[in-house]
């Protein structure tokens, strides 16, 4: 019994050093390979219609959904190394009133590939460990990418290319700064919101994301993940 117990600290230590390297593995692979597709969009997958979604390239994504995408997400994305202190200092600061924004396009991409949905401190200290895998294995280009092609964007509808055939009936390389920030303006509730019929509310919110993507052109805060075309 003694000498059992002695090698169970070894045995579980073994274990979690297995599923660290198969972690590693995953993101290092998804570095590369882009996700056939997460928990929340296989579950849906299995509902009655299933889902819509189209893998693009970021080459054959409007730069304008993207910066749209950050400012409306994580205004600060090319700046920070996973986590924005100061969203979070913010929320401290409220008491835990002020929740939007302080989650990273890089936590989420890590929480929807990754992981699953459900609430609790391991799943919030895995998502950390994964976003700063991410940050450490994979460009600001490829995580932008990646977040463009997997964020949920209505009922059934995933990534931005799927969502500019259903909205707009055009491709996600010809979507205009208004229809990105339209379509950035339904990310926290995509199945309650239209970008076609946005209400008052949405249409503020979009024209804000719009002045903010404007703001990330200017001040080069978009130079992690621009596309530079060839002149």
């Amino acid at each position: 019994m003694r000498a059992g117990f002695r090698a169970s600290p070894r045995i579980i230590g073994r274990v979690l050093l297995v599923l660290f390297a198969v972690q590693v593995a995953l993101v290092t692979l998804f570095s590369v390979v882009d996700p056939p597709t997460d928990y929340y969009m296989f579950s849906q997958s299995r509902l009655p219609g299933g889902v819509r979604q189209e893998w693009v390239p970021l080459s054959r994504i409007s730069p304008d959904m993207a910066r749209a995408a950050v400012a409306a997400e994580d205004a600060n994305f090319c700046l920070h190394w996973g986590f924005d202190m100061q969203a979070i200092r913010k929320v401290i600061d409220s008491g835990g009133r002020r929740l939007r924004g302080a989650s990273t396009i890089s936590q989420q991409v890590a929480k929807n590939v990754f992981l699953w949905p459900a609430r609790s401190w391991l799943r919030k200290a895995l998502e950390a460990e994964t976003t700063l895998l991410i940050e450490l294995i994979w460009s600001k280009r490829r995580i932008i990418e990646v977040y463009l092609n997997m964020a949920e964007m209505g009922r059934g509808i995933f990534g931005v290319e799927a969502a500019a055939r259903s909205y707009f009936r055009i491709g996600a390389d010809a979507l205009t700064l208004d229809q990105a920030a339209r379509l950035a303006a339904i990310l926290p509730d995509p199945k309650d919101r239209s970008p076609v019929r946005p209400s008052a509310a949405m249409r503020k919110r979009a024209r804000a994301i719009m002045d903010g993507a404007r703001t990330i052109a200017r001040d080069g805060r978009d130079s992690c993940f621009q596309v530079l075309k060839n002149t």
